[in-house]
């Protein structure tokens, strides 16, 4: 077999992603203070861009790129087409215990005449009467509280059983210890309230890592019946280019220098034009995401509905890539509180009698289902599953015991407490 070299002519096309719109990308998946902090340093390498009081408007931005505000094609085959829209709006003793002292009474050798007879025989009805049936007069008789008994307090048994066992001195010492601690039922089930409100990890607190705290990218209010979308843009640097710069590409100067002007001037356009677009895009997104999820922004999780991707992507008009990007470390205020745009899409579980409602809706619900149980006989997955039948939510107990868990609840084997504090009713 002959080996020949050739040449030959063949067309092909493939996607190139150049770096400026890797740079798009980039920034379009970033959350709101590593934007600042990526455009903080690009004003650092790049004398071009300064920091404006006002966003320039369309026409500032014409006269300074000599172009209109439009995304380029690159933006376009990634996003969609964009619309032109205004994104800057939007302790008991036991009862054996207590035994009451009585005095020892003596009987007087010479009665009295005036003798209170009645008092005297109602203090003595309970004395051992003599064998001719007269009242017994022995005053060398046991005192009346050295003849009653009681029965063996558990403490008072556990120390015989440790006196019967062969153990060493420090053994039983250390036995008897134990048994003179014990606490009653009361006080174990008021010892474990207390062990449950405790920090299993009481190290945090002095820490020296400092917290993160979430700073809502959006915000959305309702406004007279309707929601209003407000792009987050506190401590956002405002870019615009340096005049002074772009006055030099007209002006005398090597080469080299305006070559280095003209680059950097098309990096700071294109910046500026992908931060514009990555608003533009956040708040198309938001709006459709706000339309689809109305019933939860009026009435909670409960009305949840299932969202996916591909919904808002064939909504807005752009890839569901690009959705996923737009939706990742950003985080929603709504009047129900502030949640990760990426919560807002869930799989739904069928209703028994037809529709779907949304998997943390139902997620919800069982949370709610196991707050209100009764400690003492906890609620078992089957169960709860009937009950979100009877709920028209269509659910199996293994899928029941799947949510349980992301929901971090125990299993109904150990959420079972027999003991209660005192004070807290049954």
């Amino acid at each position: 077999m002959g080996l020949e070299i050739k040449q030959s002519l063949r067309l092909s096309q493939q996607l190139v992603m150049t770096p400026q719109l890797q740079q798009a990308i980039k920034l379009l998946q970033l959350s709101r203070l590593e934007l600042v902090e990526s455009i903080n340093q690009e004003m650092l390498e790049n004398p071009l861009l300064e920091e404006a009081d006002e966003i320039s408007n369309e026409a500032e931005f014409a006269a300074v790129t000599g172009e209109p505000n439009e995304p380029p094609p690159e933006m376009e085959a990634l996003t969609g087409p964009s619309e032109s829209t205004d994104y800057a709006t939007g302790e008991v003793p036991e009862a054996g215990d207590m035994v009451a002292d009585l005095e020892e009474v003596q009987v007087a050798e010479h009665v009295k005449e005036d003798f209170d007879w009645e008092n005297y025989l109602g203090e003595y009805s309970s004395a051992p009467a003599s064998a001719e049936g007269g009242m017994a007069e022995d005053r060398e008789a046991p005192s009346f509280d050295s003849v009653l008994t009681r029965s063996p307090s558990l403490k008072d048994h556990l120390l015989w059983q440790l006196r019967m066992s062969t153990l060493s001195e420090v053994q039983m010492e250390i036995g008897a210890a134990i048994i003179n601690n014990l606490v009653s039922l009361e006080e174990v089930a008021e010892a474990l309230d207390v062990i449950r409100r405790l920090d299993p990890k009481p190290g945090r607190t002095v820490s020296e890592d400092e917290p993160q705290y979430i700073t809502p990218d959006i915000y959305v209010y309702k406004v007279d019946g309707e929601f209003v979308i407000v792009l987050n843009e506190d401590g956002l640097p405002k870019l615009r280019v340096n005049s002074f710069y772009k006055d030099a590409l007209g002006s005398g100067g090597s080469a080299e220098a305006k070559e280095y002007v003209q680059s950097k001037l098309r990096s700071a356009v294109w910046l500026i034009r992908s931060i514009h677009q990555r608003q533009r895009t956040i708040y198309k997104v938001t709006e459709s995401i706000v339309k689809f999820q109305r019933d939860f922004f009026d009435k909670g999780i409960a009305h949840l509905r299932p969202l996916v991707l591909r919904d808002v992507a064939e909504d807005v008009g752009m890839h569901e890539s690009t959705i996923s990007r737009v939706t990742t470390n950003k985080y929603m205020h709504t009047p129900q509180g502030v949640f990760e745009l990426k919560f807002f899409f869930n799989s739904g579980i069928n209703r028994v009698q037809g529709g779907a409602v949304a998997s943390e809706a139902v997620k919800d619900r069982i949370r709610h289902i196991v707050a209100a149980e009764d400690p003492a006989h906890p609620l078992s997955d089957q169960t709860i599953g009937e009950m979100l039948q009877k709920e028209n939510i269509d659910i199996a107990r293994r899928t029941v015991a799947k949510y349980r868990e992301m929901l971090g609840i125990l299993p109904s084997s150990r959420r079972r407490q027999i003991l209660r504090p005192r004070g807290k009713p049954a």
